[in-house]
């Protein structure tokens, strides 16, 4: 129980290259009714028409940053807070039953958030600022040709420089203090502990399947395929939660998209104006990420790889 932090800080790292590709992708197909992307097959070529999906990955660098700075304290929690309330359910020496061990996803889903919401909150400024730019640029495309009547080529406006992460931060702060990068805080708890409630009650009892006898740990093979379906099986179910999440936290709004005042004012315009599919979107891509990312996850952190590394006892969770 005691090293229960370290294997989580030497998964997370492991994060942002398996994530970065997909990820924009999946905050595009989640941001307001007016973009015009209609999957993520159209979502690669849509970033931007000349440049074959660089919009995906424009400031990868600052994503990067974003995630091995956030990331790692937020696995780090999130697992050891798991096995910390298992513990303390535990204590009777009974088995835990699922309540319990659904009781224990939820304090770990709880306790991430601290980290969780200013990461995604910086996150979605950076994915979508591609989108926003890609918007200006043909309004003002279309402008100049109205102007001109249409019989000239317009003149491309300058590029707009990228915002960093840093840049974001320090603005959020001096604008809105401490508050601003904690905006969408209800929405990412209706979103991590559902997903915790989810993902750790199934793990746990797909990874004990593979168990070739009682009291013996699993294959590193069994850890990774009940991460992989635990994870996409969690993060399928939370999606509506992630879509209304992803609106909110957006902070630069395109042209004629709707402004929220919470989340349920959020969800009621999703489900008026654009039907229940939307609640969908980015589902495909989020369960992409997240089944190989918590499949790695759990073979690190049940094989005590971090343990080994670091000379320190193997604790079993």
């Amino acid at each position: 129980m005691a090293s229960a932090c370290t294997p989580a800080c030497l998964t997370a790292s492991s994060r942002p290259s398996a994530q970065r590709a997909t990820s924009g992708c999946t905050a595009m197909l989640c941001s307001p009714e007016s973009s015009p992307l209609r999957g993520a097959r159209h979502c690669l070529p849509s970033s931007d028409p000349r440049q074959a999906g660089r919009g995906l990955t424009q400031n990868p660098n600052a994503r990067a940053a974003v995630n091995l700075t956030l990331v790692t304290p937020e696995k780090a929690i999130k697992l050891a807070a798991n096995d910390f309330f298992r513990y303390q359910l535990s204590k009777d020496g009974q088995k835990l039953t699922l309540f319990k061990e659904m009781l224990a996803g939820c304090g770990a889903g709880t306790c991430q958030v601290i980290v969780t919401t200013p990461m995604e909150m910086l996150k979605i400024q950076l994915q979508d600022a591609g989108r926003i730019a890609a918007q200006r640029k043909t309004l003002s495309g279309q402008a100049q040709l109205s102007g001109r009547g249409g019989a000239q080529p317009p003149v491309e406006p300058p590029a707009a420089p990228r915002p960093t992460a840093t840049q974001l931060t320090r603005d959020l702060l001096r604008s809105r203090g401490i508050a601003g990068l904690y905006k969408g805080l209800g929405a990412t708890l209706l979103r991590d502990v559902p997903f915790s409630i989810v993902y750790f009650p199934l793990f746990a009892n797909l990874n004990q399947l593979g168990q070739p006898a009682s009291g013996e740990k699993s294959p590193f093979y069994v850890s990774f395929l009940a991460g992989c379906v635990a994870g996409s099986a969690a993060a399928v179910a939370v999606n509506p939660c992630d879509v209304v999440k992803t609106r909110l936290q957006t902070l630069q709004r395109g042209v004629n998209e709707d402004t929220y005042s919470g989340f349920l004012d959020c969800a009621r315009k999703i489900l008026r104006n654009e039907g229940p599919t939307a609640f969908l979107k980015g589902a495909y891509c989020r369960a992409l990420v997240i089944a190989p990312l918590f499949g790695i996850a759990q073979v690190v952190y049940f094989l005590g790889i971090a343990e080994t590394l670091l000379g320190l006892p193997r604790v079993q969770p």
